[in-house]
């Protein structure tokens, strides 16, 4: 069977408030080490990144504090919702986000959490924290762009 195209991923959860609150300087694709039941509730469209981090330890990648909720046809077997799970990625990525990491202002966020080819993937993004008038001026520039993109819309409708 061919694989599929990047774009055909299915997004399980999004972390929609980072990328209002971090400039995202670079993105890099993990896999990760999951349970049964961690799989399963994944599979059912059931997961948050909001709080979830990433970090650097022992020279492997971790994922803390991103919940995924126990599953609910498990038994004893299941699995905790916030524990730490590890990343799956090459070492030279290791390396390189472990050196940034360190720089003050930089860290480690999840964007996306998603399957491709049958298997889990979480979106990771290096990012810098923003200032609040950073926020605000994003905010700004979203909201004029929106107002001119409808001035245009209605110039062009008129013309017609």
């Amino acid at each position: 069977m061919p694989k599929k195209s990047p774009e055909d991923r299915k997004v399980v959860a999004t972390n929609r408030k980072a990328r209002h609150d971090y400039l995202v300087v670079d993105t890099y694709e993990a896999g990760l080490v999951l349970t049964g039941t961690e799989v399963k509730a994944l599979r059912a469209g059931r997961a948050s990144l909001v709080d979830g981090f990433a970090s650097i330890d022992g020279g492997e990648a971790w994922l803390e504090n991103v919940y995924i909720p126990e599953y609910s046809q498990g038994t004893w077997t299941n699995h905790a919702p916030r524990r730490k799970r590890k990343l799956l990625l090459h070492r030279v990525e290791i390396d390189k986000l472990a050196g940034k990491s360190r720089e003050t202002g930089y860290t480690l966020v999840p964007l996306q959490l998603y399957f491709k080819d049958g298997r889990a993937k979480v979106e990771i993004a290096l990012a810098k924290g923003k200032k609040e008038y950073d926020k605000r001026q994003t905010l700004r520039a979203r909201q004029d762009a929106r107002e001119a993109q409808r001035a245009m819309s209605l110039r062009a409708k008129m013309g017609e």
